[in-house]
């Protein structure tokens, strides 16, 4: 780091992420941004959303009392490649096509050809973020990624499964994301975790937290899979907060489910909504920031190690406000900084 860095002092014009001087070389963690949200059914906005967070950030004091001094350890951002960018586009306006049909049902020549393009897109995706992934864990680095809605975390889930095979995913979400093909498209954001589940055989384990909006087949998916799959409902988390059980000891059950090795990935809309209200399928209820913080605290404190992570689904307001992108910067600070903790090397 550069000898001349005041970690007090406001952001620089032209800093990195965090308002930090670190170059992708230098730095220990490795943002990877995601700019694609082709398949979003409902609400956009967040492909947008590494750039919110990347502006937002540079407001996020970088002293934590929990987790001390994350950017000592140096953190950068990597810049989206252009063609991203275009892959987004292109891939957004085959999928509207289908969206605005429905689906793929009535089997249509027109928006059979549209979902096939976008699923190539999707795959496009997929293999730059594992591709990406992958080098940047070869330097020796945490990897993380900030999306884009919830598909573009196949690819680093990918890539860290084969570092850290047997490793567990725990999953932040209002949504079971177990759909298969949702609306024709292999890649959707509904879909990302039933293709981890399918296509991904280092995830040993799967602790969802904070459903509440999903298919009935999707709760048969989770009930059929031999415990693989461990879902704690919101409206089961809320009940027994009314009963009088301490968050932290839900927590601990929570995490109990998960092995030593933990990767993160964290839907905004997870939380409550009051938080995220720009996300695209926003539902009411679910955490708190400090429930979703002190969920990430107790995975380290248990011992476990926290591999790598995910935060997605973060769009920023159409109308300016950077609330958003504040809530979704401070997350991503804290992620690192207990990812970090967790870390004996």
């Amino acid at each position: 780091m550069a000898t001349h860095f005041d970690p007090a002092a406001a952001a620089q014009p032209g800093s990195g992420i965090f308002g930090l001087p670190h170059s992708p070389d230098e730095a220990h963690v490795v943002v990877i941004p995601v700019p694609f949200e082709a398949t979003t059914s409902y609400g956009g906005g967040t492909s947008d959303g590494p750039a919110a967070l990347l502006e937002a950030s540079k407001q996020v004091d970088l002293f934590d009392v929990e987790t001390g001094r994350p950017y000592e350890r140096g953190i950068a951002m990597l810049e989206a490649p252009a063609e991203l960018h275009t892959w987004n586009e292109r891939a957004k306006e085959r999928a509207q096509l289908v969206i605005e049909a429905g689906g793929i049902d009535s089997g249509e020549a027109e928006l059979l050809a549209a979902a096939k393009d976008v699923n190539g897109f999707s795959e496009k995706l997929n293999e730059h973020v594992y591709r990406t992934t992958k080098h940047w864990l070869e330097q020796g680095k945490r990897v993380a990624a900030v999306g884009g809605d919830h598909a573009i975390s196949f690819g680093i889930i990918q890539a860290h499964a084969e570092k850290y095979p047997g490793m567990g995913v725990l999953h932040l979400d209002a949504h079971a994301d177990l759909r298969v093909a949702y609306e024709g498209f292999t890649w959707s954001h509904a879909s990302i975790f039933y293709n981890v589940c399918e296509r991904i055989p280092g995830v040993k384990t799967l602790v969802q937290v904070g459903l509440r909006d999903m298919s009935e087949n999707e709760h048969r998916y989770i009930e059929d899979s031999g415990g693989r799959i461990h879902a704690f409902y919101d409206a089961v988390l809320q009940q027994n907060r009314f009963d009088g059980l301490p968050w932290n000891q839900q927590v601990k059950q929570i995490v109990d489910k998960l092995p030593q090795q933990v990767y993160l990935s964290f839907d905004i809309d997870g939380l409550d909504p009051v938080l995220c209200p720009n996300t695209g399928t926003p539902v009411p209820g679910g955490l708190s920031f400090p429930e979703a913080t002190a969920l990430v605290a107790g995975v380290v404190r248990s011992g476990r190690t926290i591999v790598g992570f995910d935060l997605t689904e973060v769009a920023p307001d159409p109308e300016g406000s950077e609330w958003d992108a504040n809530v979704g910067a401070r997350l991503l600070y804290k992620m690192i900084g207990w990812m970090l903790k967790s870390q004996k090397a």
